[in-house]
């Protein structure tokens, strides 16, 4: 067990935690603390934090599994408003110098601090979600998002009763660009008819896009003017307003990265939540612990798509999982996609 040679690296206690979170961010929770003897998974979550219903909150549900799988101390660390990369770089450093091992950065944005990090502590394995870092001990876990949202297109363009259909992104940013362009291209592909109505919330994270359920509720009611009757959203906690405004007004919200329909913050609307595009970022963390925990970490870049089986569409829905109409046609794309015959965009 990799647990052994963690002991001999564990030079700084909780103090330095006490430090990063009071100096970077809030320690939204730690746990099986026994004096930092064993101490394992560590996670610095994105904008929107845990609660976003969302990716953040799949990242924590793979440090939970961990957690309980290994019987280890594990941390994750909240965001604060408006910080820099010398922030996220020091948060990271924090959790590196008290011996947690991985250190997984959710979110694009950790990108150039996990870089520094990394190369300082070389014998630590870190883990960034959603974008690729160069270096020996870094895993990037990354996923195919415009497959599953290519998917959530075919179930826009067959749900709509208007022939139209929106799309709202969070940040203007090559990874929310992935899933656009494979809803877009899902939805031309069934029925060029359809006509897709799109709007990103903001240019930067920094102005609010993923962490803003106001301005995702406000973009949803433009749409829904417009006449759309289906809406997807890619904009992590800002989607909770995009579902909300498509209950208030009796239309379709689908939902991302996490089934949004079995979200307890999100029940009085999930009779609205047709399905979710969904991304195992949850399996991802969990793997990258274990193969750590087991003295074989993972490194490069660490893809999930359709053919994995770690991007998909949800069924939690009885009206999604009982149209046999719908499910042949979401069959028929998927087996495309995976064989090579359907090649997704990504902008």
């Amino acid at each position: 067990m990799r647990r052994t040679s963690r002991l001999i690296r564990v030079a700084v206690g909780v103090a330095s935690l006490a430090l990063a979170a009071t100096a970077c961010g809030g320690t939204s929770g730690e746990s099986g603390d026994d004096g930092g003897d064993d101490k394992g998974l560590a996670i610095a979550y994105d904008v929107g934090g845990k609660g976003d219903q969302s990716f953040n909150d799949a990242a924590y549900a793979g440090l939970e599994r961990a957690k309980k799988e290994f019987g280890y101390t594990t941390a994750d660390i909240e965001p604060t408003d408006g910080e820099t990369d010398a922030d996220k770089e020091q948060r990271l450093t924090s959790l590196a110098k008290q011996g947690y091992d991985p250190v997984i950065g959710v979110g694009f944005a950790y990108g150039p601090a996990m870089k520094a990090v990394a190369a300082k502590y070389p014998d630590t394995t870190f883990g960034i979600v959603d974008s690729v870092v160069e270096g020996k001990n870094v895993a990037s876990l990354v996923f195919a998002e415009n497959e599953a949202s290519y998917l959530a297109g075919v179930v826009a363009a067959k749900a709509t009763k208007s022939k139209t259909v929106g799309f709202v992104g969070g940040v203007d940013v090559p990874l929310i660009h992935k899933f656009q362009a494979g809803y877009e291209q899902g939805v031309k592909d069934t029925d060029p008819k359809v006509k897709v109505v799109s709007q990103y919330l903001t240019q930067t994270a920094e102005e609010g896009g993923f962490s803003s359920p106001d301005k995702g509720k406000t973009a949803a009611e433009g749409q829904i003017e417009k006449k759309a009757d289906v809406v997807y959203a890619a904009a992590g906690l800002s989607g909770q307003g995009v579902i909300e405004a498509a209950a208030a007004n009796k239309v379709w919200a689908i939902g991302v990265d996490s089934d949004q329909y079995k979200q307890e913050a999100l029940a009085k609307y999930k009779d609205s939540i047709l399905t979710s595009a969904t991304k195992d970022v949850a399996k991802a963390v969990y793997s990258l612990a274990k193969s750590v925990e087991d003295g074989k970490p993972e490194t490069g870049i660490v893809r999930g798509d359709l053919k994995s089986g770690e991007v998909g569409l949800s069924d939690s829905n009885p009206k999604f999982a009982d149209d046999a109409e719908l499910q042949a046609a979401i069959k028929s794309a998927k087996e495309k996609i995976i064989s090579g015959e359907i090649k997704v965009k990504s902008s």
